[in-house]
């Protein structure tokens, strides 16, 4: 600690750290990421259909979610929803015409788009639906409060006025809010947000025998208190609804999991005051607030929930996935209890790794192919893991993580859920991850609990060496930002993993606004 006093942080600087709950041994092996990037993840080959994913017939599917209302009934699911997400990102297309000298009408849009501006194109779209968005109403008497007709501004093609109303405090302010918050779907009794949307979807899934749903969302600490208002004033109509009683927890992401910033010469980024410059370590951080959430948990995120009249088939791929591993739990928990009674006998162990070898799947390190005692190790460690199901569609070009088998540095072989960021610039590394088939919508199972029924340290099962590194600015000033490991990708590295395809039609997010006009998220009857 004097060292670090001495040198790099100041007595400021580790106080600093103290009351964020940081370590400055943490710090310092933050900087070393940035002086040392990590090695990238090394892709073997894309899993696909017989290899590595599994594609599953509509008997097994039913079969699957039978077995799954079993943990339903005795409450062992739960959900866990990251919420924090700004819906800026939704808006970012409209956002931009704010910058314009004089208000934009529709005929400035149209000359735009003609000339391949992809904005005005998606902004004549966007005027074009209005009437058909959940929040048309509500933007509707916001300007009738000022004296001013939504109906007439559009027949006019008032864009600029429109969007005033819409995206700043003058009006609804949605370009502030969390996207939880924003409503996503019309139904003759009124709007749903994302978060109320995820409650009636909900009830679907994870009620058990005694009418409880029970849900976790993560939310940034400005917005909890907006997030239990809506839950104090929408969980009751639900619950009358449906029946069910909603048990609701929310959490925000831990300051001491918050990265330094450095500068572009690596040297801790400072403000104006001399203080250090933390920032959000990106949502793989959630992985504390994932530990102990509960037994078996349905991981998806916040923007793809579908209207409740289209989530049929989202709801039974769910089942579908609880099922799965469930099952598979139930295998790999006996195999556990049979290599803690016979540690030595042969006919358990054979057994043993031809389920971890087709069933999860892994391959056998070369550590534990000699003797009994070192295979038995080896079987241990890899079966006592938290498992997860991860259900993938087929890829049509949407960005984000997709699924390899990745060489691990002991030379296994396991499957992954891998970004873009993750992947080497290499030519041959960069080939292999353009063969991809599917990719991962975040439609996740997982089991958090060992074979004695004892909830993991997820911490431990993270690749602390998966971060991403990017270059951001502070007031002006240019900075390097590293982000922790992402929530079910380097944060998951060490589960077991089991990759199942389900349909496309199960993948509705809502990406930009104009989202919210495709069928996933539109009323049958206008």
């Amino acid at each position: 600690m004097k060292t670090i006093e001495r040198g790099l942080f100041g007595k400021n600087d580790i106080h600093q750290m103290k009351v964020a709950g940081i370590s400055p041994e943490e710090s310092l092996r933050q900087l070393k990421f940035f002086r040392h990037p990590p090695e990238s993840v090394v892709l073997d080959r894309p899993c696909v259909p017989g290899d590595g994913v599994q594609v599953l017939s509509e008997a097994e599917a039913d079969r699957l979610a039978g077995i799954s209302e079993g943990a339903r009934l005795s409450g062992r699911f739960s959900a866990f929803i990251p919420a924090s997400g700004a819906s800026s990102r939704m808006f970012k297309f409209l956002l931009g015409f704010f910058t314009e000298p004089s208000e934009v009408d529709c005929t400035a849009l149209q000359m735009r788009a003609r000339r391949g501006d992809a904005a005005s194109r998606d902004a004549l779209i966007f005027i074009d639906g209005l009437r058909r968005f959940p929040f048309f109403e509500d933007l509707k008497a916001v300007m009738l409060r000022d004296r001013q007709d939504v109906d007439a501004a559009l027949d006019r093609g008032q864009v600029g006025r429109i969007l005033a109303y819409l995206l700043t405090p003058r009006g609804l302010d949605y370009a502030s809010l969390p996207k939880a918050l924003l409503p996503f779907h019309r139904y003759p009794d009124g709007n749903r947000t994302a978060l109320e949307e995820h409650l009636a979807v909900g009830e679907k899934y994870l009620r058990d025998k005694e009418g409880v749903c029970r849900l976790h969302f993560t939310v940034a600490p400005e917005h909890e208190p907006f997030f239990e208002a809506l839950v104090r004033r929408a969980s009751p109509p639900l619950e009358r609804i449906f029946g069910c009683r909603y048990q609701i927890r929310f959490s925000t992401q831990k300051k001491s999991s918050d990265t330094l910033a450095v500068d572009l010469e690596n040297r801790p980024f400072r403000l104006e005051d001399g203080r250090l410059l933390f920032r959000p370590g990106g949502h793989g951080a959630l992985i504390g607030n994932l530990s102990g959430s509960g037994d078996i948990v349905f991981l998806n995120n916040i923007d793809n929930v579908s209207h409740l009249e289209a989530a049929v088939m989202t709801d039974r791929w769910r089942k579908v996935l609880g099922g799965y591993l469930v099952e598979l739990q139930a295998e790999l928990f006996d195999h556990l209890s049979r290599l803690a009674r016979k540690r030595r006998d042969p006919k358990v162990l054979q057994e043993a790794v031809e389920f971890a070898t087709s069933r999860l799947p892994l391959s056998v390190s070369r550590a534990a192919q000699g003797s009994e005692v070192e295979l038995t190790e080896w079987l241990v460690d890899r079966l006592n893991r938290p498992l997860r199901v991860c259900g993938v569609v087929q890829n049509t070009g949407e960005p984000g993580g997709r699924p390899f088998w990745v060489q691990g540095r002991s030379g296994e072989l396991s499957p992954q859920l891998v970004e873009g960021a993750q992947v080497a610039e290499s030519l041959d590394q960069q080939v292999i991850f353009s063969w991809s088939t599917h990719f991962n919508p975040v439609n996740i199972v997982c089991a958090l609990r060992d074979w004695k029924g004892r909830p993991f340290d997820l911490e431990k099962f993270v690749d602390p060496t998966a971060v991403f590194i990017s270059r951001r600015s502070h007031q002006g000033k240019e900075l390097k930002a590293l982000e922790r490991p992402g929530l079910w990708n380097g944060a998951m590295a060490g589960w077991n993993t089991v990759i199942v395809e389900v349909p496309l039609s199960t993948f509705n997010p809502v990406k930009t606004v104009n989202d919210l006009l495709k069928p996933g998220h539109q009323p049958s009857q206008p």
